[in-house]
């Protein structure tokens, strides 16, 4: 079994790991130190209060509330799956570990043939360790898109107790002189020419596309699986690809990148990634709102969620 997350880390990349014979201080909830006391060293796990041996204890997580979302089983191992569409409490009665889904809200896009917002944050961990007690729910909204002129906004983080993930960047409208796309989970992308896409958080999400040539072609915004793609000299970018997660039972697409919009064609977004036209990014999917069409408002980011998964 994977080794437990550190939940105190703001984007929970990795977990901390110690070596030596002497007793680490207090840590992060999850962190492991490998007790070279003994031979071979024996792995243990803060619980919040003190070093725990995995045979101590380490076992799945607890939860009392809410009520499951639903329940399956998948090569002779049944879950029980909580979806939070909106912010709430998990109730842990008994720390240990569980999989976990988070993904934040995406970007709101730019206005007039402008850049596609970028998908929210997109972070999917196997066996992190939660701990016992109240944990906070925060489930990020997307960013609004443009009204009447101008950028798009960032999308609204996502939290499951210590873990955040960042909102997807918005997109920029296409105007002169030209203006890049903001950083964010996913890159937001860009309007005019020549302009670059925003950067995607390592790890969470991936860069938006350049506009093209010309100010007629917006990039895509950057998705959880892929680079939004560059604008042409007339046709605005696809959105960055999400990525599927069975975590519920059934592969689910996330945290698409929305589409740029051109003067010609129809550029595309998957994954909840919104397609060029004003088109808002799905709701509970983190997707990318596109980019607006010739005078037109740039689409909504959708909404983020956050998915536990623990075995019964």
């Amino acid at each position: 079994m994977l080794a437990a997350q550190d939940l105190n880390d703001t984007l929970a990349a990795k977990p901390t790991f110690t070596y030596g014979t002497a007793t680490p201080t207090a840590d992060a909830d999850g962190a492991i130190w490998y007790d070279e006391n003994d031979t071979p060293p024996t792995p243990k796990f803060w619980d919040g209060s003190a070093w725990q041996p995995f045979s101590s204890g380490a076992g799945d997580a607890v939860i009392s509330s809410p009520a499951a979302t639903g329940q399956y089983t998948d090569t002779g191992i049944t879950y029980d799956y909580y979806v939070f569409n909106s912010s709430g409490t998990l109730t842990v009665d008994t720390a240990g570990f569980a999989d976990v889904l988070v993904v934040a809200g995406g970007g709101g896009s730019g206005y007039n043939r402008g850049g596609g917002g970028g998908a929210g944050g997109y972070l999917a961990i196997t066996d992190a360790y939660l701990p016992s007690g109240s944990l906070t729910v925060t489930v990020g909204a997307g960013g609004a898109g443009t009204s009447g002129s101008g950028f798009g906004k960032t999308g609204n983080h996502s939290r499951l107790g210590n873990i955040f993930v960042e909102g997807g960047g918005y997109g920029a409208p296409n105007s002169q002189p030209a203006e890049n796309g903001a950083n964010g989970g996913g890159g937001g992308s860009t309007g005019g020419a020549p302009a670059a896409g925003g950067t995607g958080v390592s790890g969470l999400g991936n860069n938006g596309g350049d506009s093209g040539t010309t100010t007629l072609g917006s990039g895509g915004g950057g998705g959880a699986g892929g680079a939004g793609a560059v604008g042409s000299s007339t046709s605005g970018g696809n959105g960055g690809a999400g990525l599927s997660s069975s975590i519920t039972g059934s592969s689910v697409g996330r945290a698409g990148g929305g589409a740029g919009s051109g003067s010609t064609g129809v550029a595309t977004g998957t994954d909840g990634g919104g397609t060029s036209g004003s088109i808002n990014g799905t709701a509970n999917t983190g997707g990318g709102g596109a980019g607006g069409g010739q005078s037109l408002d740039g689409g909504a980011g959708g909404s983020g969620v956050v998915i536990v998964r623990v075995k019964v």
